[in-house]
């Protein structure tokens, strides 16, 4: 015990009062520090030292200044806020977890907060809504126009729109109170009920104007309204009606009813009484108590109706019951029923009374109830569905909310709105909208409670590792996501769900960071690298370890591994190509027998190349392909080699920074990138090197790309990746490879195979006719694969992406659309089918391209690259990023340690990998914005593209101030021929742009209109300067 007091009393000392303050003032200059350092970073200005404040400094500096009190994930909050933004008001009181009133979205509230609704999130909506002592009566959802309908005894109807902004309001001058509203899809109003009376309301009336019908009388008093939605009834309304007798009325009318007379002289609300009897009323007693609610489920073609009766509590049929005597469907529950409500998924109707039971039927079925939900204490007056969730939402009259799971009938969440008056407690409306994840209730006020989720998707931090992404690979063939973070956790996460299926920590060691990783194609095996130039080989589906390549057979300098591609994995053979810091590729093998990785195959180190003829000669061994299968062994050629100190001549490398490799028939490329933007293209079918540069248009040269390279991509066509040969001149199956993207290229026989069955003419048997059919479509794939070639897309820091065919001519270059300055791209990918590009950049930015027309034909300038989309998806850097074709998603990754999932099509979040609710791929209209992402997709049309330069013709016109001031020649020109060319190069000198009038010219209207009818009505523009315009003075004044 006293050794624990001790250590309670050593931790406390850290907080004395002095000691505190001066943690404080060291904490609020490194507070000022950072932010300092962050603005001169975006201005262009900060230049690096040893005193650069990162993460890992920001955090180890405030955990020394106060200690274990301080948790990790409120340092990492504080200092996102102040990175993304640097306006943002801090208090040193945020480090310890307590945040000031300004931010609404506390971050430790919403980690404690697991319900379903976060009731500490609610909004009030109190004006022009009711009366003075009024309520609210009745709240409707519209979903196809997205607007909210309520209604107030006292006769206040207002329509809100998605904001719950008020587009239109009225107040109905009568003496009875309302009871139900709803709304009418065909004739475009808002039909109300009274105890006596039915408003039909146009509540898009023009300026003050509030134009409403009233039909009356009626029997019996009106309690509840509904619309019946019927596709086939497209030219009439057909509304339902309880009383207080137990009757059900079937209203049916159309435009033609109400002559709407316009009066534009008055701005005064028009109100036109309508006698019910000119209407085709049909009603039936179904109940023998009053009719609480009445609904139309249009899932089920049927209407409902409750009632406080036992016996006839419930009734469900068909409309027509109301214009025959058939028997109906009839429900009986004790003590009636008050509320009901219909789950579309789960196909189940959910009853609500007296008894304070909810009891679920099958709408077949209505001799007894599939089950039962007892929590209640009270009368349950309103039940509600959230589809989506598969969620029951029920009220009772003490205002006590109950939120159930259909699936499992498990209560998930209670709660129990106490604030506000006593007024404000006696809430019988309430309705949940689907399209924005919020339950909207009706006292004397509206209380909107949003969805935890939705809070949590808006202003939660995503978070799916500690420390920032290191790597983001796809596994197509498990549809599961890897993610490895700095600190080397590898995390497998499900991609339809979200959820994390396992994790492996320090998978290469101790404080060694895995740097990179790949997977095969066939999803079984995963490779990962690490800093100290270890590989290991993983079974990817139980995350135990296969094989490794020891430390031992590697050098200590330089052996960071950048990026891994699986070539070729089963349980005989793995064969991986990795890049090191140091700029070398290597194959790296594996067999049955060995235990360990080797590596089998180096590519020789960056060469240097001529700047006129930039290629390089390579000696081939093609004795080495029995050994590894993949590359030959490569010797550059004595005659470059010896001109490489020659800086004059050739081009200097640096080290690689990034590769891709594709092999598929008639190509075996590798393509290097380097940090001073020189990309060399590895041909082995031409046994030649090549260095890519742009080619400067006024001069032979070839002009060194002054941008660094930070990714490169093989883009191949369908139609060239995918083809396969329709009939095998061999009896074997010809070799697969593979590339790091995916595609599966089958290589084609030799060609003195195909000449061997050309010469073959004679055609005797229905066998060698097929044969020569199949060598006839066999030539056209070749031909078609000639034409269609691959092309090498690479990403670089001034933002732009360089299109290179493999002869490496620059066919293409695309600057993204942005009215900001360009920004150091980061990632590039494809879609399987390579219809779509899609890059990352610096600032956390995704831009999609349209490039399916242009990989048809590059050589065409018709076939342009349209960007379609394009999204800030982080407030950071993006590290890596892939498309999913299946769900359509685009998965990004950055070094903000957040791993996140986007719709391919519009943009829209859908989550990150790591949030507690499961992923809802399905919901693609629902915008939401992470709370670090403050701007909106842009879906970018073709017409607003500022890149593409339309031709337009400008005249030119002489401005004479300009001539005035060029019209002085020097003296020493004598000659007649100097004279006249000086003369000529003034003038076109002195041609400038026709000059735009800023002010309106002066006009007045001048003629007989009775003489004539045109040309004396034309308006004659009278200029204030009228000086004549001249030609040049010539110089010798002739």
């Amino acid at each position: 015990m006293s050794e624990e007091r001790d250590s309670d009393k050593e931790s406390c000392s850290a907080l004395e009062v002095p000691d505190f303050k001066n943690a404080l003032q060291q904490f609020q200059k490194l507070v000022e520090k950072t932010v300092t350092q962050k603005t001169k970073e975006r201005l262009g200005l900060y230049i690096e030292d040893d005193d650069e404040i990162d993460y890992d400094k920001f955090y180890t500096t405030t955990q020394t200044l106060f200690g274990p009190e301080v948790k990790d994930h409120n340092i990492k909050a504080f200092f996102k806020k102040i990175s993304n933004n640097l306006d943002a008001r801090t208090e040193w009181c945020e480090i310890f977890g307590c945040f000031i009133r300004e931010n609404r979205a506390v971050p430790s509230q919403l980690k404690e907060e697991n319900g379903v609704f976060l009731v500490a999130e609610k909004q009030q909506i109190t004006h022009e809504v009711v009366k003075r002592q009024d309520v609210i009566t009745a709240i409707v959802k519209v979903p196809h126009l997205d607007l909210i309908i309520t209604s107030s005894q006292k006769g206040v109807l207002t329509v809100f729109n998605k904001q719950m902004r008020v587009l239109a309001t009225t107040i109905v001058e009568d003496t009875a109170w309302i009871t139900g509203c709803d709304f009418l899809p065909q004739l475009k109003c808002v039909v109300a009920v009274t105890e006596r009376t039915i408003i039909v309301w146009d509540y898009k009336s023009k300026g003050s104007q509030n134009n409403y019908f009233v039909i009356k009388p009626v029997e019996n008093a009106l309690l509840c309204v509904c619309t019946v939605t019927m596709s086939d009834h497209l030219a009439k309304e057909n509304i339902l009606m309880g009383d207080d007798k137990g009757y059900v009325h079937l209203l049916t009318v159309t435009g033609d009813d109400f002559p709407l007379q316009q009066r534009k002289d008055k701005k005064e609300s028009q109100l036109q009484v309508l006698d019910s009897k000119i209407f085709n009323i049909v009603k039936r007693k179904l109940h023998d108590d009053w009719v609480v609610k009445v609904k139309y489920i249009s899932e089920l073609n049927c209407f409902g109706s409750c009632s406080w009766d036992s016996i006839h509590s419930f009734v469900l049929d068909d409309i027509k019951r109301l214009e025959d005597n058939l028997p109906v469907k009839e429900f009986s529950v004790p003590r009636g029923v008050n509320a009901f409500t219909y789950c579309g998924k789960a196909k189940l109707i959910v009853t609500g009374g007296r008894d304070k039971l909810l009891r679920l039927w099958h709408p077949a079925i209505n001799s007894r109830p599939t089950g039962k939900l007892s929590g209640h204490h009270h009368t349950v007056v309103e039940i509600v569905t959230n589809e989506k969730d598969q969620h029951i939402i029920s009220l009772s009259c003490a205002k006590i909310f109950i939120v159930w799971d259909i699936e499992t009938l498990a209560m998930l969440q209670v709660f129990h709105d106490n604030q506000g008056s006593p007024e404000e407690l006696e809430t019988f409306a309430m309705v949940f909208d689907n399209d924005h994840g919020k339950l909207i209730t009706g006292s004397v006020v509206i209380d909107i409670y949003p969805l935890t989720h939705m809070i949590q998707d808006t202003r939660e931090v995503p978070q799916t590792h500690e420390k920032s992404i290191n790597v983001v690979v796809y596994n197509r063939a498990f549809h599961q996501v890897l993610t490895i973070c700095s600190e080397s956790i590898l995390k497998v996460w499900d991609l339809e769900t979200g959820y994390q299926i396992y994790q492996i920590e320090d998978a290469h060691g101790l404080n060694t960071e895995v740097t990179c990783a790949a997977i095969e194609i066939n999803g079984f095996y995963l490779a990962t690298g690490a800093c100290d130039g270890t590989v290991k080989i993983w079974e990817f589906e139980s995350g135990q370890e296969v094989k490794a390549l020891s430390l031992a057979q590697h050098s200590k300098d330089q052996c960071h591994l950048l990026k891994i591609v699986y070539l070729k994995a089963n349980k005989s053979q793995h064969a991986l190509l990795v890049l090191e810091q140091s700029g070398k590729m290597k194959i790296i093998q594996g067999n049955s027998v060995q235990t360990y990785l080797y590596v089998t195959w180096v590519l020789p180190e960056a060469v240097s190349f001529p700047r006129r003829n930039p290629v390089v000669s390579l000696s081939l061994k093609p004795d080495s392909l029995q050994t590894h299968d993949f590359f030959p062994e490569i010797q550059l050629l004595s005659d470059t080699s010896s001109l490489r100190n020659d800086t004059e001549n050739f081009v200097p490398s640096v080290e690689i920074t990034c590769f891709d490799v594709l092999q598929v028939e008639g190509c075996s490329l590798i393509a290097t990138g380097s940090a001073n933007g020189i990309i060399i293209l590895w041909d082995f079918e031409s046994a030649s090197a090549r260095c890519l540069s742009k080619i400067n248009e006024y001069s032979q040269a070839s002009v060194l790309q002054a941008s660094g390279v930070n990714a490169i991509l093989f883009l191949v066509h369908s139609a060239f990746a995918s083809r396969k040969v329709l009939i095998m001149l061999k009896r074997e199956d010809p070799p697969i490879f593979l590339n790091h993207t995916g595609l599966e290229c089958f290589v084609p026989p030799g060609k003195e195979n195909v000449r061997s069955y050309e010469n073959n003419t004679e055609i005797k048997t229905a066998e060698d006719t097929t044969r020569s059919k199949n060598i006839q479509r066999l030539k056209m794939n070749v031909q078609l694969s000639k034409a269609v070639s691959p092309i090498l897309a690479s990403a670089h820091e001034n933002g732009c992406i360089c299109l290179w065919n493999i002869q490496g001519n620059l066919v293409k270059e695309i600057l993204p659309f942005s009215k900001h300055p360009p920004v150091p791209l980061t990632a590039l990918c494809t879609d399987i089918s390579t219809k779509m590009l899609l890059a990352g950049n610096k600032e956390g930015h995704i831009m999609c391209w349209n490039i399916t027309s242009f990989l048809e034909d590059p050589q065409n300038d018709e076939n342009q690259i349209r960007e379609e989309l394009c999204w800030r998806a982080h407030s950071d850097e993006v590290v890596d990023l892939f498309h999913e074709e299946e769900k359509n998603v685009v998965v990004t990754a950055s070094i903000d340690g957040s791993v996140r999932l986007w719709h391919a099509m519009n943009g829209y979040y859908l989550g990150y990998f790591g949030q507690p609710r499961k992923f809802e791929l399905s919901d693609t209209c629902r915008l939401i914005l992470p709370c670090d992402v403050h701007n909106l997709p842009t879906v970018i049309k073709e017409e607003s593209k500022h890149m593409e330069k339309k031709k337009s013709e400008y005249p030119l016109i002489l401005d004479r101030d300009k001539w005035k001031s060029l019209t002085r020649s020097p003296p020493v020109l004598k000659k007649a021929k100097d004279v006249d060319f000086i003369q000529d190069l003034k003038f076109f000198k002195a041609l400038a742009s026709p000059k735009i009038y800023r002010r309106p010219l002066e006009t007045f209207e001048s003629g007989n209109r009775e003489a004539a009818a045109v040309f004396g009505s034309i308006p004659i523009y009278e200029v204030s300067s009228g000086t004549e315009l001249r030609g040049p003075v010539p110089l010798d004044g002739r």
